[in-house]
């Protein structure tokens, strides 16, 4: 019988102990109380010191407490940019989406749409390509290309926005690397003796990427892939068309390997 009472006061001794621990918890909340204002004014301070993995714990507390007060809508879109500064580009993508799917007539709406442009700009890869960083039109185009696509949306909707003029130099890198990253792909077909896929992809640089740097080496790629298959005219045709417009071209090298 004592050995029974003693532990059932073990085990309500370890439930209060469990009660009286899950109580400091909550009254630990250093937030508890809080109005939307503070949280958002403390969530600004720690973005601006840097301190991203509180600014973002600030703007998701404030969100869960006030979803529909005026600074949820502010708060979400600045924590796309606070997860976008912690190299968390996927969930800073899918807070933008989310942010432009809530609140469709924002003022701040070519904000989002630049951010995300931004985000997609920047993104280089992974760990491997800050230690030996590539040239960015090596990188993925796909990005690129969606990164094009958000500045292009920008411009389309709203050309007078304070980030239009960024927006349109940002695409013009854009459309330069765009067409250098299809010259790299054909120049490593012909390193493949891949050479109807090398003439068929300088001649896509060609028609896609009229007035980049890119379309002088997809003419001379032209050139070259045509003379391994043996299309001589071809060959001839292209260079004449190559000299025509870049007359400063006095030589063509087809040496790939």
């Amino acid at each position: 019988m004592r050995s029974w009472t003693y532990f059932t006061t073990i085990v309500l001794l370890l439930i209060l102990t469990g009660c009286t621990s899950l109580t400091s918890q909550k009254k630990s909340d250093p937030t508890k109380g809080y109005s939307a204002n503070k949280l958002f004014q403390d969530a600004q301070a720690a973005l601006k010191e840097r301190d991203y993995p509180e600014a973002i714990k600030k703007y998701e507390v404030l969100q869960a407490r006030y979803p529909l007060g005026r600074f949820a809508q502010q708060s979400l879109l600045e924590s796309a940019f606070a997860y976008y500064k912690y190299d968390e580009a996927d969930t800073a993508l899918d807070t933008i989406d989310r942010y432009t799917r809530m609140y469709p007539r924002s003022p701040k709406m070519d904000y989002a749409l630049y951010l995300r442009g931004l985000i997609n700009f920047n993104r280089g890869g992974g760990l491997m390509d800050k230690i030996f960083p590539r040239s960015f039109s090596d990188l993925d185009n796909v990005r690129q290309k969606e990164s094009f696509h958000d500045f292009s949306k920008l411009l389309t909707r709203h050309p007078k926005s304070e980030y239009a003029k960024d927006a349109r130099h940002r695409m013009k890198f854009l459309t330069n690397a765009l067409g250098q990253s299809e010259v790299n792909i054909a120049k490593y077909y012909m390193k493949r003796n891949a050479y109807v896929a090398a003439f068929n992809r300088a001649d896509y640089t060609i028609q896609h990427h009229q007035g980049t740097p890119a379309v002088i080496e997809a003419l001379k790629v032209k050139i070259c892939a045509a003379k391994a298959l043996g299309k001589k005219k071809l060959a001839a045709d292209t260079k004449r068309v190559l000299q025509l417009n870049f007359p400063n071209i006095k030589t063509i090298k087809c040496n790939y390997k």
